[in-house]
């Protein structure tokens, strides 16, 4: 056990981080191994990281008994603690509690692939969406994840066989949206300018419900024509007890183009609230002064609106699929689409709207059968 320093720069970090430490264990199955560690800036780290990872080792080897209850607790005690996560994301950890529990009580050291068949086929029998059956199974992996990397188990012969959830007889909700002519005539029947505008800002710019509810004044650019997704409102709570929380991801904090239907809405909108004596600029633009809006108030809103419009009723969140879908038609590319929507990879925009762009893919060929 010693730390030491990587002398030669071309295998030290672009930031200068060079010292590491080498520590030979010995594992659960008895197997002698050795661990080499990341690149830490001084030696006092590097130190400090081979003492952690000792009491590491230490606790894993002093206790074969960890059952997966154990570890789940630790798991969330871990992630309070650290901060690792975002507030609502813990709470939805601590939502899936309840699925882990067919395992609580099977020790790491014996966890096989039988183990989890079993657990699979409980999960099955729950009457919830396959996509949500592999969310709780991401969840589960995560727990394992966090349990080779804090206690040393070995998960790999039954990670490797953990497979997806399928149902081939379920049948898959179809994205709705709004075509441009549809919105028009939807919108034509909204006679509340507040609501006229919170309409528009999701289909115009594509905002989530949360982003949507925690838009405040200081983030609408009236010059620059544009508005700043800088927070958002956590759906689980209520408009009272509100939290204002980052969006959903970094790359959701974007900036976003007002066109100019919106934009004169907003000004007018803006002209109106600023007139309160007590107006300042973190109002937010959907509620209630200091207060956001309830988040069932824009879907019931609608289901009004559509009665008297003709039009059937779509989700909320469908006003930013209407959103990727008019770029799509209007031929933005899916870089420029990603971007707009505040994705963290233009993977999950291709996942999501790639039906969209097959009648691209025939533009396409027309155009190399032109030349």
């Amino acid at each position: 056990m010693a730390v030491y320093q990587e002398k030669n720069k071309s295998k030290q970090t672009k930031d200068g981080r060079s010292w590491y430490f080498r520590v030979p264990y010995v594992d659960l199955c008895g197997k002698r191994k050795q661990h080499w560690s990341k690149f830490y800036f001084t030696k006092k780290e590097a130190q400090e990281g081979e003492r952690q990872f000792l009491a590491s080792v230490k606790d894993m080897s002093s206790n074969p008994n960890m059952t997966f209850e154990e570890l789940c607790l630790d798991f969330y005690e871990y992630q309070e603690k650290s901060k690792g996560v975002r507030e609502t994301t813990l709470q939805t950890y601590k939502d899936r509690k309840p699925f882990l529990e067919y395992l609580y009580n099977i020790k790491l050291v014996d966890f096989n692939i039988n183990h989890f068949e079993m657990w699979k086929q409980k999960i099955n029998e729950k009457n919830i969406a396959t996509s949500y059956k592999n969310d709780i199974l991401k969840f589960l992996k995560a727990i394992l994840n966090f349990g080779t990397k804090r206690y040393n188990f070995n998960f790999t012969a039954v990670y490797n066989q953990m497979t997806n959830f399928k149902d081939r007889n379920e049948i898959k909700k179809e994205m709705d949206f709004y075509t441009i002519e549809e919105f028009k005539q939807f919108i034509s029947y909204e006679t509340d300018l507040k609501y006229k505008c919170l309409f528009e800002t999701l289909y115009y710019c594509g905002l989530r419900n949360g982003e949507m509810r925690g838009l405040t004044w200081e983030y609408i650019d009236f010059e620059k024509k544009q508005l700043y997704v800088k927070q958002q409102i956590a759906t689980r709570y209520s408009s009272k007890n509100y939290k204002i929380t980052d969006p959903k991801t970094e790359k959701s904090k974007r900036y976003v183009p007002i066109c100019d239907v919106l934009l004169e809405d907003l000004k007018t909108l803006y002209n109106e609230v600023s007139q309160y004596k007590n107006f300042n600029k973190k109002w937010f633009v959907f509620g209630e002064a200091d207060v956001p809006i309830v988040a069932d108030n824009p879907s019931y809103r609608q289901a009004a609106i559509c009665k008297k419009a003709g039009l059937r009723k779509i989700r909320i969140h469908d006003f930013r699929h209407s959103c990727a879908s008019l770029l799509i038609d209007k031929g933005a590319n899916i870089t420029l689409v990603s971007k707009y929507l505040g994705h963290t990879k233009i993977d999950e925009t291709l996942n999501t709207y790639s039906h969209m762009y097959k009648s691209a893919l025939t533009q396409v060929v027309d155009l190399i059968n032109n030349l």
